[in-house]
């Protein structure tokens, strides 16, 4: 029997537990587009999909009284970010999420949910096959590849959507009424290596650090978590002063996910091991002392390996250390306007090394683009420093708050009339489609809301059973009185 058997409400998870099923990595969403249109077959509803892979599928009004309301879009995205514990065995292309549920409270075993922005996804679905709820005309927007790029909806065509009402259904916390959002961009580093061989008598160890949270860059990156990628990078640099023949380096994998995990195959003289090793448990409980409040599950761990043969030269080493250590990551500047909202961060998100060529990732936000940018060429201006490449993928934009929306102060009386208490209104750090379908339909009336999910990107990905059916009644009181 699944563990979502007769929670409600049953269409949602219906549909969720569909999902679940189906691979949807970012850029792979073939299944779930599949599983999608032929919903809308079934349903006998109207459906496209654009040259992107975007399905979009409308629904008349419930009955001719509503016919002439306001079109109002339901919009969510596809794809998920695919993350698992390293000693897990999972293999996002073919098998389903594995469902725990204890109490109130879904996540998946190992793995990341997929609520993110699976939830958001399946409550489109259950509305367009509700027969119980009254609505006026609808659009329902399914876009692909927005954990790695927003690409979907950047490729949208300008006329696809006539709706000027929308509700993204991609937040993360139930009771809040998200009204803005960063702007982003990724920022590639390509280091040049050379190598040499390593001398006689050395011995090999493969360093790790791992028990680290990780997850979102945007959402999370307040609370200042611990970066895998940073902190080895830091042991890796400390180790330096001494003798070291570093092999390779790897860590991070998803461009806005905050690295939990990372690794180094590194040699050292065997009469030196002993102090290495000392350094290594300095830095340990170093490390373990500044972030344990946070992540207090971090752990160093040396262990032996087979003797490699090849390292980086000295020249190429220390500017891949120098690089790693000496790029920014997490907070730069917090908003003077809203308290408690990050401004501007950046995360150093992937590291991976090759014979060749070292191969590094940031992700930078800024509800401010001017700031965005100035951040991107700090980025810049280290990485040059090295003699690296570097290449950057055009921003997105921001979300600017408009206070004074109908859409929003509707969504407020409604919320009020139905749980007593005024629902916060919010600015986030993350980013969301809205700030680019904004910009391609103007005069878009938006709001975006969500029940609570926790830890999306990461393997403790949760979402809140009891919040879905709240956030599910909620959307559909919006789509009966807007």
């Amino acid at each position: 029997m699944s563990v979502l058997e007769n929670v409600e409400p049953q269409l949602v998870w219906k549909h969720f537990d569909e999902i679940r099923k189906i691979p949807h990595c970012s850029k792979h969403e073939e299944q779930i587009r599949k599983y999608i249109v032929t919903f809308a077959k079934e349903q006998q509803l109207n459906y496209i999909v654009d040259k992107s892979g975007n399905v979009l599928i409308t629904k008349p009004a419930t009955s001719k009284k509503l016919k002439d309301k306001p079109i109002i879009i339901l919009q969510g995205h596809m794809d998920m970010v695919c993350e698992k514990n390293s000693d897990v065995d999972h293999d996002f292309s073919k098998d389903p999420l594995k469902l725990i549920r204890n109490g109130d409270i879904l996540t998946a075993d190992g793995t990341t949910l997929g609520a993110d922005n699976g939830i958001g996804v399946a409550t489109s679905l259950a509305i367009l096959e509700d027969t119980t709820i009254k609505h006026g005309p609808l659009e329902c927007l399914f876009t692909v590849d927005e954990e790695t790029g927003l690409t979907g909806a950047f490729a949208m065509d300008n006329d696809m959507l006539q709706g000027r009402i929308m509700l993204n259904l991609d937040s993360e916390d139930w009771g809040v009424l998200t009204v803005g959002c960063a702007g982003g961009g990724d920022t590639k580093i390509n280091l040049p290596l050379k190598t040499k061989t390593i001398p006689a008598g050395a011995t090999t160890y493969k360093l790790t650090v791992a028990g680290l949270r990780g997850g979102h860059s945007g959402v999370d990156i307040h609370e200042q978590r611990g970066n895998a990628v940073k902190l080895l990078g830091r042991i890796l640099w400390k180790l330096n002063q001494h003798t070291l023949y570093l092999t390779s380096i790897n860590g991070g994998d998803k461009h806005n996910a905050i690295p939990r995990e990372a690794y180094a195959l590194v040699s050292v003289p065997s009469k030196e091991a002993e102090k290495v090793q000392e350094i290594i448990k300095q830095e340990e409980q170093a490390i373990a002392r500044e972030i344990k409040p946070i992540d207090p599950n971090v752990t160093v761990k040396i262990e032996e390996q087979s003797q490699q043969k090849q390292c980086l030269d000295t020249s190429s080493q220390w500017n891949l250390l120098n690089l790693i250590h000496g790029l920014p990551h997490g907070i730069v500047k917090m908003s003077y306007d809203i308290p408690g909202l990050v401004q501007t961060s950046t995360n150093l998100a992937k590291v991976t090394v090759s014979d060749k060529e070292a191969l590094l990732q940031l992700s930078s936000r800024s509800s401010i683009m001017s700031e965005l940018q100035t951040l991107r060429d700090h980025i810049r201006s280290i990485a040059e420093l090295t003699d690296a490449s570097v290449s950057e993928d055009d921003p997105y934009p921001g979300w600017q708050p408009n206070l004074e929306s109908k859409l929003l102060q509707t969504s407020k009386d409604i919320y009020r009339e139905m749980y007593g208490e005024e629902p916060k209104v919010e600015a986030i750090h993350a980013g969301l489609e809205c700030g680019i379908i904004g910009e391609k339909f103007p005069g878009m009336d938006m709001i975006s809301i969500g029940p609570t999910i926790k830890y999306p990107h990461s393997p403790d990905e949760q979402v809140h059973i009891k919040t879905v059916e709240h956030f599910y009644n909620y959307v559909t009181q919006i789509l009966a009185k807007v």
